[in-house]
């Protein structure tokens, strides 16, 4: 689906009286679960998710309603990392970079500067690494599908000035995730970054509690941060994924054929997401330098310099472990 027809179906979505959590309900569901993300409306994530909601019900013959709350309606992504492990939210999409406060090893797809482009980070990450991630979600209490959603190549954006060497980072108070790996790069490069959820990050740009942030084309786009950031500066410094993670008691109400049902609607509306996030970010430049953004692209080897000669592969490759490490550097090539 490309960028129109994604906006359209939000349109749509709006234009329904649909209220802040969208819903498809199927006649006399025995199960109803809820899936929550901390996306907009308009993201392919959200567009997806409701055509796999769709998806269930008929092919349960409405064994199982999914109602979707989008856009932090329920909370700060670690509100609902805590919801999903209480049982309140039944699924819920969540960065490997945030994951990792409960997962340590979930947020090695965030090494700065690893992924040199999506092939490499789907074989990595639909393969050994992936599963091995899986496996270490699976021993913390949650259960996650085998393939993850695409949050995209993250950006820099600033109020104040492009971001074009390391040095342009120097004492820059940019807005992090709540994980520490962002906390740790950013250091790294020089700069004072300030963890906060992402349903605070627009006020926080907005009254300069921070005069920056990170995130993918398609969030700076959706959550219109460019009404509040000047510059983008395409460091392409981290790839950032969603894990889609069910509460085991939940899941494990369903029969083993409807577990298949909604395994196969979340992993194929995963792919389909992948695709349309990558349509979108083909466009997305030029839409934003049309609202007044102005677009850099520095060269990532003195990014990539800097953080080695801080220690900063070196402190991680200990923290993941040996066999994490190697498996990523297995599909990246050597980074310590």
């Amino acid at each position: 689906m490309g960028k129109n027809g994604i906006a359209r179906r939000a349109v749509m979505a709006g234009a329904a009286g649909l209220p802040l959590a969208f819903v498809h309900r199927a006649e006399a569901a025995s199960l109803v679960f809820k899936y929550a993300n901390n996306l907009p409306l308009a993201h392919p994530m959200n567009i997806r998710a409701k055509e796999a909601a769709a998806r269930i019900a008929k092919e349960t013959d409405g064994r199982v309603t999914i109602q979707i709350f989008p856009n932090n309606v329920l909370g700060g992504d670690t509100d609902m990392l805590s919801q999903v492990r209480s049982g309140a939210i039944q699924f819920f999409t969540l960065s490997g970079l945030i994951l990792a406060t409960l997962v340590p090893v979930a947020s090695i797809n965030g090494i700065g500067f690893a992924f040199k482009d999506y092939d490499q980070v789907w074989a990595t990450m639909d393969g050994p690494l992936g599963a091995y991630v899986r496996a270490a979600i699976g021993k913390s209490g949650l259960l996650a599908m085998d393939r993850m959603w695409d949050n995209g190549y993250r950006q820099i954006t600033a109020s104040t000035h492009p971001i074009a060497a390391p040095a342009d980072l120097h004492g820059f108070k940019i807005r992090v995730p709540v994980s520490p790996l962002w906390t740790s790069m950013f250091r790294a490069l020089g700069a004072a970054p300030t963890a906060i959820n992402f349903n605070e990050v627009y006020s926080a740009l907005q009254s300069h509690i921070v005069d920056g942030e990170e995130n993918p084309l398609a969030i700076i786009a959706t959550a219109k941060l460019y009404e509040v950031q000047k510059y983008c500066s395409l460091t392409n410094h981290m790839w950032d994924g969603f894990w889609m993670l069910a509460n085991p008691r939940a899941w494990a109400r369903l029969s083993p054929a409807d577990q298949a049902v909604v395994a196969a609607a979340w992993n194929d509306a995963a792919l389909a997401e992948r695709a349309d996030v990558a349509k979108l970010n083909a466009t997305l430049q030029g839409e934003l330098e049309a609202k007044g953004m102005k677009f850099n692209q520095p060269d990532p080897a003195a990014f990539r310099a800097t953080l080695r000669e801080a220690g900063f592969y070196a402190e991680w490759r200990a923290k993941y472990g040996a066999e994490a490490w190697g498996l990523l550097e297995k599909s990246v090539g050597r980074l310590a």
